[in-house]
């Protein structure tokens, strides 16, 4: 896998779901960004839920140094002061306890989202992110292109709020 350049800052508007047993390939999905193969995850597939309980998953998000969290299931984590600017806001729902998927929107460092997908149980559970304006599925390799070309691109800064 390619190291990611220092100052490189994924962006994104997703919903992460547990990865679906067995999802075929979907056709590609063409954006400003580029073409992407997608996954064609029926809703049955898409809404199992993750092994991880909600509460659990909340207290692994308190541990993040400024993650704040609310008991409705929303949570907002912020850069440090110095150095890149992000943010990253969210929103988890659960079912029968466990948490069911995860909305997602802003921007942050690849290691930063390595540490907010770890707090829902990855890697030991791999996951599928859904772009929320097309609606399609993507990998997690292949989100995480996508999140980078849109950085690249500039698109963190307008997924920020002023």
């Amino acid at each position: 896998m390619p190291t990611d350049p220092p100052d490189a800052l994924y962006a994104f508007d997703a919903t992460l779901h547990r990865m679906a047993d067995d999802a075929p390939p979907g056709p590609a999905h063409v954006d400003a960004w580029g073409t992407w193969p997608t996954l064609a995850a029926e809703h049955a597939r898409a809404a199992a839920p993750f092994a991880i309980g909600f509460d659990e998953a909340f207290a692994r998000l308190d541990r993040l140094d400024r993650m704040f969290t609310e008991p409705d299931g929303s949570f907002v984590w912020t850069s440090p002061r110095e150095g890149l600017s992000w943010q990253v806001d969210g929103n988890a729902f659960e079912k029968e306890g466990r948490v069911l998927l995860v909305d997602l929107k802003g921007s942050c460092p690849p290691d930063a989202f390595d540490r907010l997908l770890a707090a829902f149980g990855w890697p030991a559970e791999p996951v599928m992110l859904q772009l929320v304006q097309p609606a399609v599925f993507l990998d997690e390799a292949m989100f995480r292109r996508h999140a980078a070309a849109r950085g690249a691109a500039g698109d963190g800064q307008t997924l920020r709020p002023r």
